[in-house]
């Protein structure tokens, strides 16, 4: 891995960036076409779940391209959760002269070494609570409690081992997806047969 602090910028936009990550990325694709000397390239995006939450970045000129650098501060203050951006292109002799390039989403990920919430995932977090349930069950089979007028259901065995199952498929995405990002194979057994 190179220095990011000192090697070129990749050229596409990140898919997670951590709170408090100094982060940086080139685009060179448009520099033909909109020069920045006569162009400003910027992006907005929008926190899923909560549209007043937004980022906007706007890239500097780099030579002929456009640079977008985010410091550590500035991501330091970003809301955890997944955003919608788009990416626009503005006349700087005519801001009415707007055009949207591209469009995609990146997630804010909590910095670990400061934040105070749970670091699993909500599908570990839901298999977890589904286990304990279950593993609670054989003392309370009840399935519907009222008390003082208030009814309350709880899900039967069938749902629970359902909802099991689900959320165990996720996990073991999550794993995969885990094992691969850190170098080694995703743990899948793959089975061949050669004919001699």
């Amino acid at each position: 891995m190179s220095n990011v602090f000192t090697a070129t910028p990749g050229t596409s936009e990140p898919r997670e960036i951590i709170q408090g990550d100094y982060t940086t990325w080139k685009k060179t694709e448009y520099s033909d076409d909109y020069p920045n000397t006569s162009y400003t390239l910027s992006y907005k995006a929008r926190l899923e779940g909560d549209g007043t939450t937004v980022i906007t970045l706007t890239a500097t000129n780099s030579g002929d391209d456009y640079l977008i650098v985010a410091d550590a501060d500035t991501t330091a203050a970003y809301t955890v959760g997944v955003y919608h951006w788009q990416l626009y292109i503005t006349d700087s002799g005519d801001s009415s002269k707007r055009v949207t390039l591209d469009y995609g989403t990146f997630e804010i990920k909590p910095n670990k070494a400061a934040a105070t919430t749970d670091p699993r995932t909500h599908a570990k977090i839901m298999l977890d609570k589904i286990e304990s349930l279950l593993e609670g069950r054989a003392d309370a089979d009840v399935s519907t409690y009222s008390i003082q007028g208030r009814s309350l259901t709880k899900l039967s065995i069938d749902d629970l081992l359902k909802w099991r199952s689900f959320y165990r498929a996720e996990v073991k995405k999550e794993e995969q997806a885990e094992r691969v990002r850190n170098g080694n194979g995703s743990g899948r057994l793959i089975k061949a047969s050669f004919n001699v």
